[in-house]
């Protein structure tokens, strides 16, 4: 028989949101999780149909549980247990090319630095 309610910080580490149920519970403490629209304490209890958002790797994740956990399962069968509604993420912008200069080439002339600048975006 499945449970009605599991605790946020169990059922986020079960679904394989976070690595380990103390990073949940810490990322409870530190106001990351959010269910419901409010801010979440650990012992928090997620239903069926809740919406759960949690901050990780600088980056928030939307879920909706599913089916409730209460042990660790293999990730195909955490995805079955969640719908992600996470927006997809920006893309990244391309950083200028790092600029190397042989060793023991000596100092660089005025032009060639000039150049350096140009590459780094200065």
């Amino acid at each position: 028989m499945e449970p009605t309610s599991v605790r946020v910080d169990s059922w986020l580490w079960a679904v394989r949101l976070v690595k380990t149920r103390a990073a949940a519970t810490a990322a409870c403490r530190a106001g990351h999780v959010t269910l419901r629209g409010e801010r979440a304490k650990a012992a928090a209890p997620v239903r069926v149909g809740d919406e759960v958002r949690i901050r990780v790797a600088g980056r928030e994740r939307v879920v909706i549980a599913r089916r409730l956990l209460i042990k660790r399962v293999s990730a195909v069968v955490a995805a079955e247990c969640l719908t992600d509604l996470t927006p997809p993420e920006p893309p990244r912008v391309e950083a200028p090319a790092v600029v190397a200069r042989d060793r023991g080439a000596g100092r660089p002339t005025k032009r060639e630095r000039r150049d350096l600048d140009r590459l780094r975006g200065r």
